[in-house]
């Protein structure tokens, strides 16, 4: 069994926003196959499906990002699902928006929902995706950019992220995350 969890902050106000681009690969992966997410007791919307033989859940932490180690925990501890088989998909401020990247490991760089991850399943040993949201070219609080829509110059190298990124998650389920790596890292 596989998880896929994408990270950002639950409610309308931040549906759009540059933070939440990881919930938005996991919307766009649902959608391929028409999988209903729903709330439930991780503190989270998530489904149990199967695809190409190999059963995998998708998570949206609901917790709001800076939290969201303490939906990952309960999920993988129910499920009984190793950090190896978990992919954590969220954005990336040190990447210009649209460029993705896929790492093996690391640390949180940072990034306050994957610091939480860590801090709560107690190792960095789980797969990522980073999507690129690129730095305010103002002096604008980090707080502040990614709270708030890409900029209309963005959308289309977003969206393209967005759909890689869903594409990178679809193979994972077939080859071993070096290949994949290998294939959408170039």
């Amino acid at each position: 069994m596989k998880c896929i969890v994408g990270l950002g902050n639950p409610g309308k106000k931040y549906n759009k926003t540059r933070h939440n681009v990881g919930f938005m690969v996991i919307d766009e992966l649902a959608g391929r196959y028409g999988w209903k997410l729903k709330k439930d007791k991780f503190n989270g919307k998530s489904t149990v499906e199967t695809c190409d033989g190999e059963k995998v859940i998708l998570l949206k932490p609901q917790t709001f990002m800076n939290l969201s180690g303490e939906s990952v925990r309960p999920l993988m501890d129910f499920y009984q699902i190793e950090p190896e088989d978990v992919l954590v998909i969220y954005d990336d401020l040190d990447l210009p928006a649209g460029k993705v990247r896929l790492r093996q490991k690391g640390g949180h760089g940072g990034h306050n929902g994957i610091r939480s991850i860590i801090d709560h399943i107690g190792t960095k040993e789980f797969k990522r995706v980073r999507i690129g949201i690129g730095r305010p070219d103002s002096a604008m609080p980090i707080v502040d950019y990614v709270l708030r829509p890409f900029s209309k110059e963005q959308q289309e190298d977003v969206q393209s992220s967005i759909k890689k990124s869903a594409d990178a998650c679809e193979t994972w389920l077939q080859k071993p995350f070096a290949e994949v790596m290998n294939e959408y890292n170039s």
